[in-house]
């Protein structure tokens, strides 16, 4: 008889995502499992059959090959993956324990560590061009005397007789076969009847290690990165967590940084903004000359491409993008504030080829006032 189609087995498209996929094999293991329905051969039989599906479509490389060849493709991998109904338990870890942080070694149940946060301080030169910094992290790390496993050295946990070291034990309620955490171990599966002495039993202590932390070139605020296992110590000696650093980029005296973009303001005399000249502009790479041509005005940008940031997800390059702010001067002693009267009083009495922007203003203030009264 012809094997019927795994993704028609499941119910589900041929482009279905893998969350698609273990949320229909959920739903048809919850309804066909032996427990649910005693003395049914047929429910029997759907189930290994969705289960011989969701090992083959929930496994990318056997999926792949199902989808090119067929039943062909996996009939070596899949000819023990449906065999056998399996436990309730089997089902539970392996398609709703990711829901708990929880997985099963070995028959025992173990827990992963938590994952911690750590906020990074850095000056925007570190942020741009990337530097390695050593940070003291406070966590629960694995007992150096029992090695995670909670008892005392030279002992060893022994397998719970309540739940055959699974962590669980079943209830029957009526039609229904009930799973909850076993009281005798809660849930560890082993019992630990010397703990030992530094952790308390728990094969964790609360302590601090110092962690190097690569910082990449052009990293900015918001930007995350992980340190995989460096989270907390896994409980009876599960996985440790990640350790995930999130980067705060310090306000700079000088710059503002937009992106890949840098911007700083510059004071300029008004001699120099009128006859024009030059002036140093600090950057990131050093000092570069910044010409200021004649009759600059106070708020003109100039560009300096290149001399921003490298972007740390390409090999872009921002610019610099410096505004010169015209400086009135001040603290005038009696013959500068004269000169500075004959100046103005040399200048055409029109005022509109000197000042175009005042002149052009005032014209606005006059036709709005006109507007008014009419």
């Amino acid at each position: 008889m012809a094997q019927r189609d795994y993704y028609e087995i499941l119910g589900v498209s041929r482009n279905a995502t893998e969350a698609e996929v273990k949320k229909s094999y959920r739903r048809l293991a919850m309804k066909y499992h032996p427990d649910r329905n005693p003395d049914d051969a047929r429910a029997e039989d759907n189930f290994k059959e969705a289960k011989q599906a969701y090992d083959i479509l929930s496994d990318e490389r056997k999926r792949a090959a199902y989808d090119q060849f067929g039943h062909a493709g996996v009939d070596s991998s899949a000819a023990g993956s449906g065999s056998g109904a399996g436990g309730f338990g089997d089902v539970f870890d392996s398609v709703f324990g990711d829901i708990f942080g929880s997985s099963s070694r070995g028959g025992e149940r173990v827990y992963r560590g938590a994952d911690l946060r750590y906020d990074l301080d850095l000056n925007l030169e570190d942020a741009v061009a990337g530097t390695t910094i050593k940070i003291r992290v406070p966590k629960l790390v694995r007992c150096k005397d029992c090695r995670g496993s909670g008892a005392k050295k030279g002992t060893s946990p022994i397998t719970c007789q309540s739940c055959n070291g699974m962590g669980q034990v079943r209830m029957q309620q009526g039609f229904f076969s009930v799973q909850q955490t076993c009281p005798q171990c809660r849930g560890a599966g082993k019992i630990i009847n010397e703990p030992c002495a530094p952790c308390g039993g728990q094969g964790r202590l609360r302590d601090s290690k110092t962690i190097s932390v690569k910082v990449p070139a052009g990293v900015d605020t918001g930007d995350r990165i992980r340190l995989s296992g460096e989270g907390e110590a896994g409980e009876t000696g599960g996985p440790a967590g990640d350790l995930f650093v999130h980067v705060i980029v310090k306000d700079h005296r000088l710059f503002k940084r937009d992106g890949t973009d840098l911007y700083c303001d510059a004071p300029i005399s008004f001699v120099t903004a009128t006859l024009g000249g030059e002036m140093e502009i600090p950057t990131l790479d050093g000092r570069v000359k910044l010409k200021i041509p004649p009759e600059t005005q106070s708020g003109k940008m100039f560009r300096l491409r290149g001399k921003g940031v490298v972007s740390v997800r390409a090999s872009t390059k921002g610019d610099l993008l410096c505004r010169v702010i015209v400086e009135t001067p001040v603290n005038l002693n009696k013959k500068q504030k004269e000169l500075l009267s004959d100046f103005e009083n040399s200048l055409d009495d029109d005022g509109r080829q000197h000042s175009p922007k005042s002149t052009s203003w005032l014209d606005g203030v006059k036709q709005f006032f006109d507007n008014m009264t009419h």
